[in-house]
């Protein structure tokens, strides 16, 4: 029986599958553990469970001396420092594929609702601001046969753009995957800067890496068109906050829509923000109750598997 700790309770019955098999110890708490009671938590044990909010670098890993398997309860792994655990044998996994859907849904709400400018018209009923049929107010974007730029054609940018062709939308994408026929709807390979200038809806699906990191910076919102709206559920540094709230208030923009920010979470006076034309969610892309309990199911089979001297059914595959 292996020593584990799971970094936040998760939905679903997974955990009992661990706890049937070995000692497992579960934070309790709505936010995630501090950095320092991680470590503390982490130092004795053979299996860790981490969620996206759980920093597990170099010095972490370093402070674990029994820690062989890590189970990334996500599909990114980027708050792992994966050059460290491959450097200590210790076998990562996460939880591809089954959120897939459920962000592609979120992207495609996300839209829809900036595009018709949906936060503005429901306040207005609860203000008391409806006072007739007006054909001049919340006037919003024409989704139907408009231009989608999709920036990283994985698996969830791939199933945006088979969104897309219920609405004989032009697809446009850059970065990984293929095109045709495999998206469900017609995709062109393009450059990111003709992708930019080309569309009217921009979405984000690539991982964060050094290189796309800001990404979308000042530079890249002053190529987009003047009524194009951003879309990103991807990971919240690839966008500049700051060149992004420059662009909103000037209108280099129409609009923008985030599940993702930089910092998460935005603090309440970010001033971001206050920007015009923006949504914001926290956060919830992967947040249906069968995509969330399915993440977790994958989740401890990975640390199941590793922590049995097993192949994990869902590695990370380190790329040299």
């Amino acid at each position: 029986m292996a020593r584990c700790f799971v970094t936040r309770s998760l939905p679903g019955p997974a955990l009992d599958r661990l706890r049937a098999e070995h000692e497992v110890d579960v934070w309790p708490e709505r936010l995630p553990p501090p950095y320092e009671e991680l470590s503390a938590r982490a130092a004795g044990v053979e299996g860790l469970l981490a969620l996206l909010t759980d920093r597990v670098d170099a010095a972490l890993i370093e402070h674990c001396p029994r820690l062989r398997v890590i189970s990334n309860y996500a599909v990114g792994y980027d708050n792992i420092d994966i050059d460290a655990a491959t450097a200590r044998a210790i076998v990562v996994g996460n939880t591809p594929d089954v959120l897939t859907e459920a962000t592609a849904d979120l992207t495609w709400a996300l839209l829809l609702a900036a595009a018709r400018k949906l936060p503005e018209a429901v306040a207005s009923v609860h203000a008391g601001d409806w006072l007739t049929w007006e054909p001049a107010r919340y006037l919003g974007a024409t989704v139907q046969g408009a231009v989608l730029g999709i920036v990283g054609f994985g698996r969830i940018g791939r199933a945006v753009a088979r969104r897309a062709s219920g609405f004989d939308m032009t697809v446009l994408y850059t970065g990984g995957g293929s095109g045709g026929s495999s998206s469900g709807a017609l995709a062109t390979a393009v450059g990111l800067d003709e992708l930019l200038e080309g569309s009217d809806f921009v979405s984000l699906h690539c991982p964060l890496t050094p290189l796309t990191h800001h990404l979308i910076d000042a530079a890249a919102l002053e190529r987009m068109r003047s009524n194009a709206i951003l879309i990103n559920t991807a990971r919240g540094p690839i966008v500049d906050p700051v060149a992004l709230r420059e662009a909103l208030e000037s209108g280099q923009i129409a609009g923008a829509a985030l599940d993702v920010t930089e910092p998460e979470p935005l603090p309440a006076d970010d001033p971001l923000l206050g920007a015009p034309n923006l949504i914001v969610v926290p956060h919830i892309g992967s947040a249906t109750r069968q995509a969330r309990e399915q993440m977790a199911e994958l989740a401890v089979e990975n640390l199941l598997a590793g922590l049995d001297g097993r192949p994990l059914p869902h590695k990370v595959e380190v790329v040299v």
